[in-house]
């Protein structure tokens, strides 16, 4: 039977990369990149190749492995695994670089910070002080080749081969033997006699200022060189003369130098050693300090290192989050951070955690996902989306709370891209008809009508024949007046999707029921609106041959490619619309839509007006987008859009309990608003254009609706546009022909609803016709 003996180096759980060795400190020891077999984490190999002869630096060699194994401290190279036989020794430590690669790669880029480097000697000096006062132990190689880097940019102490005890236990200091080295040794050493007194620290110290003057200056010429301080900041210099002085008594202690670097105006006192040093303790800190922490950590992060943001502060954050009570404080700094990672990265330590943060019930953590949800959307895949996030969004439309109902408007423009065609045509449509129809607050419904002709071209062919126009002919009859301007821009944004006939039957007698609105610029819109809409109708009069390019996009199944327009007003809406409602809501709280009327156009005298139709009090249900409406004097007002309730979109009931009691607004048709708006009006209007890019490039979503309605000032600091002074008490200084209308035809209302004779049998208040009444017998 043979027997075969085993290979240590082949069994061993690590590899070596074949590649050049990366240096090392001067010695026997070559610094090699390496993986483990296992998982191909990233690892350091320290090798050492036993030669005949070298007994005394192989009992060298062997003792630094012995320290590093049992030496134990952040600020020390962290030991993993090693293996030695009779030809070599492996010791396996954390993937790291030696400093002077390290600041070379750097200079290289534009040279390094002096808030990295004066952490980096900070963890220095705490391993010295942690040797010295700690374990009594002299370190006795502090050179720059002696430490190394860490891909967080953390500065580690290596180099123990040379170590020995403060207590004289074991023996005196080894001998070198290596020039490069013993040019570090503070001069006292060379006097043999013990006439000098000195403390234990002392060649430790004058070690460290030569490490500093290199850091800043380049490699040591000569010793006589550390005279002249160089490049060092003026803030460290008085503390380096102490560490390179003559007197070794007059050096001082690790932990003493540190204190003294860290007072006030010291090299070592900024905002970028307070973050680490909380970093390293956080774990024992109180939840309103860490809360406090996170909050001002996102303003530093701009002027850290990135390689420090990504492999320091990005574990702290997740962890804070998983297993902390820091809560939504982490969303801002954590999405900061995000942007130094890769997509790959991203998707492996970032989403994971988002995707659990859209199930949190804490409104703060919902609001501030949904208003950074740009930073992250790109890197959410449609299943992901579909099954994981959309279904907890939702929730946010019927939120109590006005603000979160915005921002989960809001953030449909984001999302709507990767939706399915269910959640996209049925479940988002069935919410914006709530929202529409049922807030209170007119923002909202405001916002909802934007977010709709934004997203109305990734919307069906057949979900935007039977929603579009239906949707913006309600917003035209809204009693918020931006409500109206949108409904007319949004009109504008589709245009594409309208068939002529549409253009023709649906859409301009809408549009023309506005030139009569009280507020000028709904006017304006509406002229505007109409002319671009004629200027299309009459083009394709002239030449029928381009009707079928004018409605190519009608028929057409949604795409991405469609969607331009809207992607690039997306972020206008993120950005400027964000505040608006907040702002109005805070400060001016809308009337219900059931509490206010929209402007009607006045009926001619002696002709009697039908009867309002009651509606009960009941939950919207998705299949009521076009509620009931009152009679109307002409069959063309009927026909003037499509009705939303022509569909079945299911119902909402479930999810409305809170909202059972509300009216829908649409019901009492368009009532008087003069007592609101009726001597605030638009000051200026643009010049009319009928080319459409021009007019979307004119950002003209945004004009006329971005001011609360309500005769209070509004809160300090918020910005009114010129279109609007809603609510204010000046009068205007021109007479408006339109601006009594409203009220005129309110008054008309209310004698014809108070009109002797009507009956809900008889057809809400039409005469009988002449076969039924009653006739007087003439007389012979």
């Amino acid at each position: 039977m043979w027997f075969f003996a085993r290979d240590p180096v082949r069994d061993f759980p690590f590899e070596l990369i074949p590649e050049l060795p990366e240096g090392g400190p001067p010695g026997p020891w070559a610094l090699h990149r390496g993986r483990k077999k296992a998982t191909g984490s990233p690892v350091s190999i320290f090798v050492y190749d036993v030669k005949p002869g070298a007994e005394e630096q192989t009992q060298v060699a062997k003792a630094a492995f012995k320290r590093l194994k049992t030496l134990r401290h952040p600020n020390i190279l962290a030991y993993i695994d090693g293996l030695e036989t009779e030809k070599c020794l492996h010791v396996v430590t954390e993937a790291v670089t030696p400093l002077g690669i390290y600041l070379k790669a750097g200079v290289e880029a534009g040279g390094l910070k002096e808030l990295e480097i004066s952490w980096g000697l900070h963890q220095i000096v705490k391993a010295l002080s942690f040797l010295v006062n700690d374990c009594s132990l002299i370190h006795n190689n502090v050179c720059m080749a002696a430490v190394f880097v860490d891909r967080a940019g953390e500065w580690k102490l290596g180099g123990l081969d040379y170590m020995y005890s403060a207590q004289g236990i074991g023996g005196g200091p080894p001998r070198k033997g290596i020039p490069e080295l013993e040019q570090y040794d503070p001069p006292e050493l060379a006097d043999s006699s013990d006439r000098v007194v000195r403390e234990k620290w002392s060649a430790d110290m004058w070690r460290l200022g030569c490490l500093i003057w290199e850091v800043f200056n380049g490699p040591l010429p000569r010793a006589a060189a550390l005279r002249n301080p160089g490049k060092i900041p003026k803030s460290l210099v008085p503390h380096y003369c102490e560490l390179v002085g003559a007197n070794p008594r007059v050096r001082p202690n690790p932990a003493r130098f540190l204190q003294n670097c860290r007072a006030p105006g010291g090299f070592m006192n900024n905002r970028f050693v307070e973050t680490n040093l909380f970093l390293e303790e956080i774990q024992i800190k109180e939840p309103a300090e860490k809360q406090k922490f996170f909050q001002e950590l996102s303003k530093s992060l701009d002027t850290f290192p990135e390689d420090f943001c990504r492999h320091k502060v990005l574990p702290q954050l997740l962890t804070a989050f998983e297993f902390g009570s820091a809560g939504a404080v982490v969303l801002t700094p954590l999405f900061k951070v995000g942007k130094f990672l890769s997509a790959e990265e991203y998707q492996h330590k970032i989403i994971p955690v988002v995707v659990k943060m859209f199930s949190s019930t804490d409104r703060a953590m919902r609001i501030r996902l949904l208003q950074q949800m740009e930073q992250f959307i790109q890197y959410l895949d449609e299943p992901t989306v579909n099954t994981q996030i959309f279904p907890h969004v939702v929730h946010g439309f019927l939120d109590t709370n006005p603000a979160i109902r915005e921002q989960t408007v809001k953030s449909m423009l984001l999302l709507a891209p990767k939706l399915s065609e269910t959640n996209l045509n049925v479940e988002l449509m069935k919410h914006f008809a709530r929202l529409q129809a049922k807030d209170e607050q007119g923002p909202i419904r405001c916002n909802t009508t934007v977010c709709l002709g934004k997203i109305g071209s990734y919307l069906s062919a057949s979900t935007r024949h039977r929603v579009l126009t239906s949707a913006f002919s309600r917003a035209t009859k809204d009693p918020f007046a931006p409500s109206r301007v949108a409904g007319v821009l949004g009109f504008a944004a589709t245009h594409n999707l309208y068939s002529m006939n549409d253009c023709a039957h649906k859409i301009l007698p809408v549009l023309c029921g506005l030139t009569v609105d009280p507020e000028k610029s709904v006017r304006d819109q509406a002229f505007k609106a109409i002319r671009s809409f004629l200027s299309k109708l009459e083009s394709v009069s002239e030449d029928p041959t381009q009707l079928e390019a004018v409605e190519k996009d009608v028929h057409a199944a949604s795409s991405p490619g469609m969607g331009g327009a809207a992607a690039s007003w997306a972020g206008w809406a993120v950005t400027g619309v964000s505040s608006l409602t907040s702002k109005l809501i805070r400060a001016h709280p809308t009337t219900a839509p059931t509490e206010t009327n929209v402007p009607q156009r006045p009926t001619p005298e002696g002709v009697p007006a039908p009867a309002p139709t009651p509606v009960p009090a009941t939950p919207t249900t998705s299949s009521h987008w076009e509620t009931q409406e009152e009679d109307k004097d002409t069959a063309e007002d009927s026909s003037a859009a499509d009705r939303w309730d022509d569909e079945d979109w299911g119902s909402l009931e479930e999810a409305e309990s809170v909202l059972a009691q509300q009216d829908d607004w649409n019901t009492g048709g368009q009532m008087s608003r003069a007592s609101q708006v009726s001597n605030s009006h638009h000051k200026s209007s643009k010049s009319p254009e009928s080319d459409w890019s021009s007019w979307e490039a004119e950002g003209s979503w945004e004009q006329g609706w971005q001011e609360p309605s309500s005769q209070e000032p509004p809160p300090e600091g918020t910005r009114l546009a010129s279109e609007y002074n809603w609510g204010g008490s000046e009068s205007s200084d021109k007479g408006d022909p339109f601006a009594t209308l409203s009220a005129r035809a309110s008054t008309q209302d209310r004698r014809r609803l108070s009109w002797p004779g009507r009956s809900a049998r008889s057809g809400g208040g039409r005469w009988r016709p002449n076969a039924q009444r009653r006739r007087r017998p003439r007389a012979p």
